[in-house]
């Protein structure tokens, strides 16, 4: 039986969200601002798939015979975070956002995290990763306090310099607060934020690690589980989902690890069925979040080229699906993630057709066609555009 690969492009956002205002968005297209901001990008193999005939995208041409099917996802749950983007891929609908704290922490919040783990609070406040620590990493280094911080998004962030905690014991903190954070202050991730060298050259090591809130019941990942369909998975989707429904986590740290990681397991993978999962997060980490339009502009050709050597050892019958959980857009003054629909590529090998899935009012489309495509029950939410992709005919 044939395998399936989910890539998700984190960040990669296509514009045009009809409630985009409603977050202060306006305005945002993260493939297309991006695109125009470089003077175009170069995609042949994406655009050989039909990435240009979803967004006008500066450089990437529509295909006159896309080689897979395509199309635009547009997000129903409230919020513009990767659990939510994420959670609704996988056929769940979050309907209240996650808690955001732009002024920092409530005092309580804090005491009791001071309380728990015994560590004092530098910071509290929303502030790029990068500046806050170049802005408190020396009182940090003198007082032993832990620097916290949050976003836009729904996070409680923790740095610490790898001479103040080591690696365990970040990761233990952050595990008390994972705990703590419960009730009308579950946010959506706590983050350990690790980071090294000396002042005035402090940077983050790649040893993040997210701890997710349990999704609710309706993942479609433990179906598969359950109907024996292994589910394996590489980068932060692991922590996104808590592990639920997945049988073999693989770390990476960077866009090139993980793909080498993927062009790995699917070439020692059997026959079996089995979904492989990827996020590549450089894409929102260091340039969306960055405001680094040339740095994502190289980033999506390198993903482009190692698509175009992957895609021809692609077993007859094998699914390939190209997404995102949200925007990002890195030409806006804001450095948080943006409200937008996400695109969506599927290319089914050996089949040599494709053509316009169009707009997909929820990302739960998509694990509604995976649960067609290996036979297994569908969540209770999404509309399957497997029908489409075998028959030609309308969903």
């Amino acid at each position: 039986m044939a395998r399936a690969i989910l890539i998700v492009l984190d960040g990669m956002g296509v514009g045009l969200a009809p409630d985009a205002a409603e977050y202060g968005d306006e305005g945002s297209d993260t493939l297309g601002n991006m695109a125009r901001a470089v003077g175009g990008v170069e995609t042949p193999n994406l655009a050989s798939l039909g990435l240009g005939n979803i967004h006008p995208i500066e450089g990437v041409e529509p295909a006159a015979d896309p080689g897979a099917w395509y199309g635009r996802l547009q997000e129903i749950s409230a919020g513009k975070d990767s659990t939510t983007g994420h959670w609704e891929l996988m056929g769940l609908e979050i309907p209240r956002p996650f808690p955001t704290y732009p002024e920092g922490f409530p005092a309580d919040v804090i005491a009791e995290f001071t309380r728990l783990t015994g560590y004092g609070v530098l910071g509290n406040k929303a502030a790029s990763g990068t500046a806050i620590i170049e802005e408190l990493g020396d009182e940090h280094l003198a007082t032993g306090k832990l620097i916290v911080y949050t976003s836009a998004d729904s996070v409680f962030q923790i740095a610490a310099h790898d001479r103040v905690c080591s690696l365990d014991e970040l990761y233990r903190v952050c595990g008390i607060a994972r705990g703590m954070l419960r009730g009308p202050h579950e946010v959506s991730r706590v983050i350990a934020r690790p980071f090294t060298g000396e002042s005035g050259a402090y940077e983050r090591t790649p040893y993040r690690h997210d701890y997710s809130v349990d999704p609710p019941q309706g993942l479609l990942l433990p179906i598969l589980a359950e109907h024996g369909v292994p589910v394996r998975s590489i980068g932060k989707i692991y922590d996104l989902y808590s592990g639920q429904g997945i049988g073999e986590s693989h770390p990476s740290r960077s866009n090139a690890e993980g793909m080498a990681k993927l062009a790995e397991l699917y070439r020692l993978g059997g026959p079996d069925p089995e979904l492989i999962l990827l996020n590549l997060v450089d894409f929102d980490m260091l340039w969306g979040h960055r405001n680094d339009p040339k740095g994502m502009k190289e980033g999506l050709e390198a993903f482009d080229r190692w698509l175009g050597g992957f895609l021809p050892g692609l077993q007859t019958g094998d699914l390939l699906l190209l997404t995102a959980d949200h925007g990002n857009d890195p030409t806006t003054p804001s450095t948080d993630h943006s409200r937008e629909q996400v695109p969506l590529i599927a290319r089914l090998a050996g089949s040599g057709t494709g053509g316009d899935l169009g707009l997909r009012i929820g990302f739960m489309d998509v694990a509604a066609t995976l649960a067609d495509f290996f036979g297994v029950p569908a969540p209770r939410k999404g509309t399957s555009f497997w029908p489409q992709m075998t028959d030609g005919g309308d969903t």
